[in-house]
């Protein structure tokens, strides 16, 4: 007897419940799912005892499964996320190669050594010490010394 009355509640309540489902997807095939959704889940625990316990089993559920689809659409994996809703930087391999050399001029012949290791050869910093026979603490220091010289000369830039 409860299945039967979770099921003619269902049956009662279809079009308002498609019509809150609808209000929080924005879509009537994500609110059709979502209404699917929640009778396959109310159908298996039809143990309740008034209409009134139906009604209020079906609208919690089905708020929840439209909340979890929303956050599920907000969490959608980078290769889905259409790439022209970014903004891109369409800079010349010209252009790159300008930029790295005159960044580069600002850098000693030891620093130098150490961003091409990092940059283009992609060395750890402990590869990168044996290597030059330093110590990882004064390669960290250099990458330190690096990045503040490539930003102050992009600061330059902008200005």
């Amino acid at each position: 007897m409860g299945l039967d009355l979770m099921t003619s509640s269902f049956l009662d309540l279809r079009d308002k419940l498609h019509r809150i489902a609808f209000r929080y997807l924005q879509s009537d095939e994500e609110a059709q799912d979502a209404l699917q959704d929640t009778w396959l889940k109310l159908s298996d625990k039809g143990d309740v005892k008034s209409s009134q316990e139906a009604r209020n089993k079906l609208v919690a559920v089905l708020r929840n499964i439209c909340i979890d689809r929303l956050r599920k659409a907000r969490e959608a994996p980078i290769d889905i996320i259409n790439s022209n809703d970014m903004p891109q930087y369409n800079m010349e391999t010209e252009d790159i190669e300008q930029l790295e050399h005159l960044l580069q001029q600002q850098l000693t012949p030891l620093q130098r050594q150490i961003f091409n290791l990092v940059t283009h050869e992609c060395c750890d910093y402990d590869q990168i010490a044996k290597k030059l026979s330093m110590s990882v603490e004064a390669v960290r220091m250099n990458m330190s010394r690096i990045r503040k010289k490539i930003r102050e000369t992009l600061k330059k830039l902008d200005q």
